[in-house]
């Protein structure tokens, strides 16, 4: 059987795995997770998504590509997450409680997540190639507060968001979840 023959979905007569690159694609952002990115290999991650190594240079050129499609998926995933919420919201207040919610709740909504977003922001101040990343998850963050709330209010929540859940995640004490919707208030206020 000649290529041209090959049945579609196959090559050189095998069966391909339709899920195997999303299968490895989350398996390195559970490879990250675990151990950082600077723990994180082509053979962890082959293993973790329990695939020859070999399919990791099918499907990715090399550990760069890879990174930037983990990351971008984690990223679109959260920023999917934001953006229901606020749509969600019918009004003023109901967007003030969106964003409330987004901050107790939904980011960093885990300890995995909490990594991954921590590893992201690292690499990407190191690396500018990783930074649209982070870039485009931001703009769809304020485009989403925009929906509710003037443009520079809507930046000044997205860098309050970041930062409340950054000092609730890591502070040694346990925060009041008041102060999330005081300071949630102050800032869209007029």
């Amino acid at each position: 059987m000649t290529a041209q023959q090959t049945p579609a979905g196959s090559r050189l007569g095998r069966r391909n795995d339709p899920d195997r690159r999303d299968r490895i694609i989350d398996a390195c952002l559970d490879v990250i997770a675990r151990a950082g990115v600077a723990g994180t290999s082509h053979r962890k991650v082959a293993a973790e998504a329990g695939v020859p190594l070999g399919a990791m240079t099918y499907y990715f050129d090399g550990i760069d590509e890879l990174l930037r499609e983990a990351f971008t998926r984690f990223a679109v995933t959260v920023s999917d997450r934001f953006e229901r919420r606020m749509a969600d919201a019918k009004d003023a207040e109901a967007a003030r409680a969106a964003v409330i919610a987004i901050i107790l709740e939904d980011v960093f909504g885990d300890d995995r997540e909490l990594i991954l977003s921590h590893e992201l922001y690292t690499l990407a101040a190191r690396e500018a190639a990783f930074r649209s990343i982070t870039s485009a998850w931001m703009l769809r963050s304020r485009t989403a507060l925009e929906r509710h709330f003037d443009p520079e209010t809507a930046r000044l929540l997205d860098a309050l968001i970041e930062g409340l859940t950054i000092h609730r995640a890591l502070d040694a004490e346990a925060r009041d979840p008041h102060e999330v919707e005081r300071a949630v208030t102050r800032i869209t206020t007029v």
